[in-house]
């Protein structure tokens, strides 16, 4: 993408040479000398990633944008449809971009084969994000990311407030990144410095890195990077993090960066050629003094790759550390509380866990093989994968339930003062474990192992056996407590900003909400009583201005923070609570600027009609393929079901088969529906995985009928009165989604 002939074909736009002092902004533009841009605001938009508003191209050139703001998709209002490419910086060397704003385009600045750039004080916030689709007590699976690929640019779908190519010797400092998908993304990306930025509230990454080695990443601000996840109903992540190594990303510096409150706080993945080849990948990676806390999954998720994960904070998330499949990996002096599982690794081998504080998890180290390898998994097939060789000494526990839960794991050694105190179980093992050693250990306070009874004499006796020969050759020196890491001299202290808890991720249709404008979110819900949190500038007033389908309000009026308590009519199909903010100014959802004192309207919105839904499920082989023979598919109707229910919440999601009696894969759902509807425009949005087609009285309305990836489609009908709908869906292999959602718009 972005070769040479794209670039050239440019014909006929003339390029900036010798520039005035303060030069406008021209679409087309191409810069080749150092220039002061004149401020102001330029709404010019970029045609495609192939047609940047602005070329940079040559060697020691500086371009102050003088905090000019570049704003593309001028004719777009959402973000989802943002398109173009504001600025491309192309093979040169030397070039510095400072004081710039850009925003609403898929990419804003990309530079390709450049040595020694510079990116410095510059605003990348409001480009290209997805809508999600997922509410607030449903997931939907099509807002999951995916950056398996990226060798020929695939993260580019996602757009990127910066996306840097080959650019060896980079720096990045001082940029603004929010209400965007991805903040800065780095593919071939070698020996740079990417600090002190503040990459915030984005619904994908943060800062992403993809064969990209020797880099520092270091003192900057990425909390908030996430998606997936809803309070008290689900907790996935769907691939957000705040850091993403991918692919043979190597001997690269992650150190005093918050990462708080993403969906990972880091994400490393050995990537697609070494599970193909059992080779390579992500290694040699220091992640040294970071906070990871309050991420819905893994605080730091590290897999098929050696690495150093010393002195993180990892706070309050699903998993302080998945390091399932990693190896020669040195977890130390690391502070891990109130998580579910401290430590998780699965299949790992020759790792080494000193010195951490492990407080109040419900379990602290679990370490496990499966009985069986996935097939397509060619790493598995080609490298030993046995669970093996730990060495656990001078950790302290406090108050974790269960310490230690192992399985099927060979040569583990819990030695060398480690310290216990007010646990509830010491131990779990379903499955035996070999060579089982621990012995000379501190126990603050009797706990409980089994049936055994509760010393620490006792415990020591009934495991001391000898571990395998040649355990301690193979097994990597410890990082001990006195490893020190300096930072940067002009490095910022990296702190989230905001409360902390994961109460406080709230994500709407366009990513996590970043507390700065006013919002209504329901917080809870029991029967037909509603509570609702009221969100913004503190101190702001507001007041009711307009409801329906409430019977009564615990209040009409305050200030904010508050909360309302609603009684609702189970009488109406709509539920709609409409308040007027008053206060300070504020920035919205989309970037735009709401002056002080301005009246503005915000509101809960929830369509509650239930619909009646008659599900069928059948098998279908090679003779009735809905791809091959969409008639004979049909006909299944006419055979008995496999199995059937009636369901008001049509939303399947499933990861083997729907019942019992129907097969995981290949298999036929048909679902039918009578409505009837007050007058009006009404949108439906349908997710699916794979095939769907949906008919309103019999015509078709939307129709995906192949193989792919959860996604979802729309459409806005006019309706009034009974109608049928009717939906025809088959899954091939693999997950499988059926996701329906209607509502009144108008």
């Amino acid at each position: 993408m972005f070769k040479k002939n794209i670039l050239l074909g440019l014909f006929g736009i003339a390029y900036i040479g010798a520039l005035s002092a303060q030069t406008p902004i021209t679409k087309g533009m191409i810069i080749k000398q150092s220039v002061t841009i004149q401020s102001g605001v330029y709404r010019l938009s970029s045609d495609s990633l192939q047609a940047p508003v602005i070329i940079i191209e040559g060697n020691g050139i500086t371009v102050d944008f003088n905090g000019a703001t570049l704003w593309g998709s001028t004719d777009r209002t959402t973000p989802d449809t943002y398109y173009g490419l504001g600025i491309l910086i192309k093979k040169g060397s030397n070039v510095t971009i400072k004081n710039l704003k850009a925003r609403g385009f898929q990419v804003a600045l990309l530079a390709e084969n450049v040595e020694n750039l510079q990116i410095l004080d510059s605003d990348f916030s409001y480009n290209y994000r997805q809508r999600l689709y997922s509410m607030r007590d449903r997931e939907d699976f099509s807002d999951w990311l995916s950056y398996h690929q990226n060798d020929k640019d695939e993260w580019l779908r996602y757009g990127a407030g910066l996306y840097l190519k080959n650019c060896n010797k980079a720096t990045v400092k001082g940029i603004r990144v929010s209400g965007g998908q991805n903040g800065l993304m780095l593919s071939g990306c070698n020996d740079g410095l990417f600090y002190n930025n503040t990459i915030q509230f984005n619904s994908g990454i943060g800062i992403g890195l993809y064969r990209s080695n020797r880099n520092r990443v270091m003192h900057n601000q990425l909390d908030w990077n996430v998606r997936g996840y809803s309070h008290g109903f689900y907790s996935r992540g769907q691939d957000s993090a705040g850091i993403l190594l991918y692919e043979q990303s190597n001997n690269n510096t992650i150190a005093y960066n918050s990462a708080t409150h993403c969906g990972d706080g880091l994400f490393l993945w050995a990537g697609q050629s070494t599970m193909d080849t059992g080779e390579g990948g992500c290694n040699n990676n220091l992640i040294f003094g970071n906070d990871f806390s309050y991420a819905p999954t893994n605080g730091i998720e590290v897999t098929f790759s050696s690495n150093r994960i010393v002195n993180n904070r990892i706070t309050d998330c699903t998993y302080g550390i998945w390091g399932g499949y990693s190896y020669n990996t040195v977890i130390a002096d690391n502070n891990i509380s109130n998580n579910r599982y401290g430590i998780a690794i699965e299949h790992g081998q020759d790792n080494s866990i000193d010195q951490n504080a492990f407080y109040k998890n419900d379990i602290a180290i679990k370490l496990w093989q499966r009985d069986e390898q996935p097939q397509d998994w060619d790493y598995a097939q080609k490298r030993d994968v046995e669970s093996k060789n730990y060495r656990i000494r001078r950790n302290a526990f406090s108050r974790d339930s269960v310490l230690f839960h192992i399985a099927n794991t060979f040569n583990v050694e819990i030695v060398n003062e480690n310290l216990f105190a007010d646990f509830k179980k010491f131990f779990v093992a379903e499955a035996p474990n070999e060579a089982l050693l621990i012995k000379d250990n501190n126990l603050l306070r009797p706990g409980a192992l089994g049936d055994a009874p509760d010393t620490m004499r006792t415990m020591n006796a009934y495991y001391d056996r000898a571990p395998r020969q040649g355990f301690a050759a193979t097994r990597r020196d410890s990082t001990s407590a006195s490893f020190a890491l300096a930072t940067l001299p002009d490095g910022i202290k990296a702190v989230a900003g905001y409360e902390a808890g994961k109460q406080n991720i709230i994500l709407t249709e366009w990513g996590p909400y970043n507390f700065s404008y006013p919002l209504l979110w329901l917080d809870q819900v029991e029967g037909e009583v509603y509570t609702f949190r009221v969100l913004g500038p503190a101190g702001a007033s507001w007041r009711v201005r307009s409801r329906r389908g409430i019977n009564t309000l615990s209040t009409e009026s305050g200030t904010i923070p508050a909360v309302i308590t609603v009684h609702t009519d189970p009488n109406e199909s709509i539920l709609m609570l409409q308040l007027e903010y008053r206060g300070r100014a504020f920035v919205n959802e989309m970037g735009d600027s709401v002056q002080a004192g301005i009246s503005v309207p915000f509101r809960y919105y929830e369509y509650r009609k239930p619909i009646e839904w008659q599900v069928r499920w059948y098998a279908y082989d090679g003779t009735t393929d809905p791809l091959k023979n969409y008639d004979a598919f049909q006909d299944l109707q006419k055979a008995t079901p496999l199995h059937q229910a009636q369901t008001t919440k049509l939303a399947y999601a499933w990861w083997g088969k729907p019942a019992e009696t129907v097969p995981a894969d290949q298999f036929a759902t048909f679902a039918e529906a009578t409505i009837d509807v007050a007058p009006g425009q009404y949108r439906i949005r349908l997710s699916s995985d794979d095939g769907i087609k949906l008919f309103l009285d019999g015509q078709l309305l939307l129709n995906r009928w192949n193989v792919h990836e959860p996604t979802t489609d729309e459409v806005v009908v006019e309706l009034n009165g009974k109608h049928r709908l009717q939906i025809e869906h088959f899954d091939q292999a693999g997950l499988s989604v059926l996701d329906f959602r209607m509502e009144q718009i108008r």
